[in-house]
């Protein structure tokens, strides 16, 4: 989910565009001088630092949960310069990102309002590729169980398959057999509602906390690591607690439809906010979670901040040292 941004003095947009990369030259493929490649991991700092954060960080299947962490940062950095811009032409006030980057500045309605669209829009856009990942996860997890419990001598021979133990594509192909391709979607509006919700509350979170204790602190760094980490745990609890009830909703939902073969109707479960039952595990999971975005955004801003050490690309024209 790029939730980080170097608070450093600026009055420009154009200085905070600059100094994340945006306007900079990017060369389009990487080659052979070790200054240039200096360059291109400048450039791209923040997929770099979200990619290797991801495998620091995780506690699930790696390669899924890299990609879409990688994408869902990159996502919401664009988006987040966007609707900066954005806001700051509607309001003919300074941009959200330039207040931000000012030393000893607060959370305000407009850097809130950038952060909970960007994230939102990544949220939604990461849906696309996160649904048939966890779909097929769940698959995995549910033909593991019943293959412990001994319930492999069911007489539906669909749901019987859907409970063999196969390989993470084997039980793809599986669910595209019973339920089609579009079975690879299974849920995707649950989802959909989650990941939106719950990737708006989530950076909105972690960058207007991280900025509150920066000046609580007075530090003279916009990422000292005493804020980060406790800016990283604090989002996972509270974006986690608000969407559980959807995602124990999204879940059943899923794992009902991987019991059904193609064309045959699921039930979809009503989201109870106030229902105990929906909230079974959620101790768990927030612990789960907090951990995980504590080392996540920890790894994260270390790991940009030395990138952010390398020297500058050459302006056009300006011949390479």
């Amino acid at each position: 989910m790029p939730g980080v941004q170097d608070r450093r003095p600026a009055t420009t947009s154009s200085n905070v565009a600059a100094r994340d990369g945006t306007a900079a030259h990017l060369p389009t493929h990487i080659t052979s001088t070790p200054d240039q490649a200096k360059h291109w991991m400048k450039a791209h700092r923040t997929t770099i630092a979200s990619g290797a954060s991801s495998i620091l960080s995780a506690l699930a299947p790696m390669f899924s949960v890299t990609l879409v962490r990688t994408t869902s940062f990159s996502i919401y950095q664009r988006a987040k310069y966007k609707y900066s811009a954005a806001i700051g032409k509607a309001t003919g006030a300074d941009e959200p990102l330039v207040i931000v980057n000012r030393p000893g500045s607060t959370p305000t309605v407009a850097t809130m309002a950038c952060f909970g669209a960007a994230g939102g829009t990544a949220g939604a856009l990461i849906t696309i590729v996160a649904c048939p990942f966890e779909l097929t996860k769940m698959s995995a997890q549910i033909s593991t169980l019943m293959a412990n419990r001994n319930l492999s001598s069911m007489d539906d021979p669909v749901l019987k398959s859907s409970y063999e133990q196969k390989g993470t594509f084997k039980t793809a192909k599986n669910i595209v057999v019973n339920r089609g391709f579009v079975g690879m979607y299974s849920g995707f509006r649950l989802h959909l509602l989650r990941d939106t919700i719950g990737t708006t509350i989530y950076f909105t979170t972690y960058e207007s906390t991280k900025q509150m204790l920066v000046k609580i602190q007075k530090s003279n760094s916009p990422t000292s690591p005493l804020s980060v980490a406790l800016a990283g745990g604090f989002c996972g609890l509270v974006s986690w607690a608000c969407i559980y009830p959807i995602d124990t909703a999204k879940t059943h939902y899923q794992r009902n439809c991987l019991s059904v073969g193609k064309g045959q109707p699921v039930k979809v479960p009503k989201i109870e906010f106030f229902n105990r039952k929906m909230y079974s595990g959620i101790g768990v999971s927030m612990a789960r979670s907090c951990l995980i975005n504590t080392i996540f955004f920890s790894s994260f801003e270390f790991i940009k901040k030395r990138i952010n050490l390398l020297p500058d690309p050459p302006r056009a024209g300006e011949p390479m040292e």
